[in-house]
């Protein structure tokens, strides 16, 4: 089997189920042979190392520990799904305080034992916090670490192709900015069904309100309906965003990543934007909107900032002036 990289990528939380979805999605895509799964919680790690192994891919070379030294050293890519799983009637900011400590954590472990590392992805709840977190602490460059948000994009994609009656894939420019939660920014006027504007589709302001909802919502649906929070979609979506870095197929859904832009009014956060992920990293554009749509642009980023300072209040990052003498390239 041929793969597109023999660089080392580590699975974080690979004996969760969204890491070892992403172990079985990786050696089916063919990313790379050498992949390390690391969790602190051995039986979990020990089983999907044992089932990966029982899969039988040709040519892999998959290693498992628990230790952060050997799983860290020597990495070139790295995706994190390391933290506590959202329960059924729990928001992802009710996660913050400990996943963001658990992302502190991860941060140190990459400037201590991998300092050049070119990507990782963390995807984590609440994603955009425990990133900029990772970030502030792993003193690598913005470009290098994004977060997962392609989901919500995915989801209000879903919606509209159900309401529509047409295969998932013709619905384009269905995206979502801002934050990865209830606050996020659902942009409805770039999309097209089948090439013809949404706005010409004649879908009711009721009907395109309950869409929202959904999509809003859709992280709660699926716990509702499996009992658990989703790992299928968010694993797929992940490995597709590391492939991107290793010089694979572009990744151009939304991906969370560090705004510092005076001119679009956003400071210091990690949010999802219109981007583009390649073996640069990834890049970033102005978003384009209604007026309405820029406004819940802005309330997403205002939620952000308070997610943010909240983290600072609980002493897992310093004050906003202070970042650089963690991380001299913020």
């Amino acid at each position: 089997m041929s793969f597109l990289t023999n660089e080392k990528l580590v699975i974080v939380g690979a004996g969760g189920m969204i890491g070892s979805n992403m172990a079985q999605t990786v050696l089916t895509l063919g990313l790379t042979p050498n992949v390390c799964l690391y969790d602190i919680f051995e039986p979990g790690l020990h089983g999907v190392a044992d089932e990966i192994a029982q899969c039988g891919f040709p040519g892999a070379n998959v290693t498992w520990t628990t230790n952060p030294e050997e799983a860290f050293t020597g990495a070139k890519y790295i995706v994190s799904s390391g933290g506590a799983p959202r329960k059924e009637g729990m928001t992802r900011e009710d996660l913050l305080k400990g996943n963001c400590q658990i992302a502190a954590e991860f941060g140190d472990f990459i400037k201590k034992y991998c300092p050049d590392v070119k990507h990782v992805v963390v995807i984590f709840n609440p994603a955009d916090v425990t990133a900029l977190t990772a970030l502030i602490h792993s003193g690598l460059k913005p470009n290098q670490l994004t977060s997962l948000a392609a989901l919500d994009s995915t989801r209000l994609q879903q919606a509209l192709a159900l309401e529509f009656g047409v295969q998932q894939d013709k619905v384009t420019g269905a995206h979502t900015y801002g934050g990865h939660g209830e606050q996020m920014a659902v942009f409805a006027s770039k999309v097209k069904i089948d090439g013809k504007p949404l706005s010409e589709m004649g879908l009711s302001a009721e009907k395109w309100e309950e869409i929202k909802h959904n999509t809003i919502q859709g992280g709660s649906r699926i716990i509702k309906l499996r009992g658990r929070s989703s790992f299928q979609s968010p694993a797929y979506n992940a490995v597709k965003m590391i492939e991107a870095a290793m010089g694979g197929e572009k990744f151009t859904l939304p991906a969370g990543c560090y705004v510092n832009d005076e001119a679009l009014g956003f400071k210091n956060v990690m949010m999802a934007m219109p981007t583009t992920i390649d073996a640069d990293g990834v890049h970033y554009v102005a978003p384009q909107g209604t007026d309405e749509e820029m406004a819940a642009l802005q309330a997403s980023y205002e939620h952000l900032c308070k997610m943010r300072d909240e983290i600072v209040g609980l002493d897992i990052v310093p004050a906003v002036e202070d970042w650089k003498k963690y991380n001299a390239n913020l």
